[in-house]
């Protein structure tokens, strides 16, 4: 059984990248752009209104594991908010501390991989306006954003 439970564990977490993906463009880049808009802006303090964001996904993960426990009969539903929580906190540690740097921390990305996700995100943050962004994945970017040479730009813009 623990088998099963792992599978639903990483099986959720991989789904979720589909789901942020789907709602970064469709959701904050449509009709949330008045609380995404903050993080495609240039700004000096630390908190954002695109932070909103981070609570309101929270939340299927929380209720997710609380109805997991407080039941016996939706207990694997724990582990699909163990998936959610999972990919939460990899996004955070990749968006917030990584690729923004809202935590001062010495890192450059050597793999092609952490190159590509991350050229992609600046790419992404390249456009400021609602419409013509591309680049919405956060843990996944097509080939086409590889980097060639030195892994380009470290800048960001939020």
């Amino acid at each position: 059984m623990v088998v099963v439970y792992i599978l639903i564990v990483v099986g959720t977490f991989l789904f979720m990248e589909f789901v942020a993906w789907f709602s970064h463009k469709y959701i904050m880049h449509g009709i949330l752009w008045s609380w995404h808009r903050s993080h495609h802006k240039v700004h000096n303090h630390f908190f954002e209104r695109n932070d909103l964001f981070a609570l309101v996904f929270s939340l299927p993960a929380i209720a997710l594991l609380a109805i997991g426990y407080a039941s016996e009969s939706y207990s694997v539903l724990r582990y699909v908010g163990f998936g959610v929580m999972g990919y939460g906190l990899f996004y955070s540690i990749f968006h917030d501390v990584i690729v923004h740097r809202r935590i001062k921390i010495k890192f450059k990305a050597k793999s092609a991989y952490m190159k590509r996700i991350m050229n992609a995100h600046y790419i992404h943050h390249k456009t400021h306006t609602k419409e013509n962004a591309e680049a919405f994945g956060f843990l996944y970017a097509p080939k086409k954003y590889a980097t060639k040479g030195s892994g380009g730009s470290q800048t960001t813009t939020s």
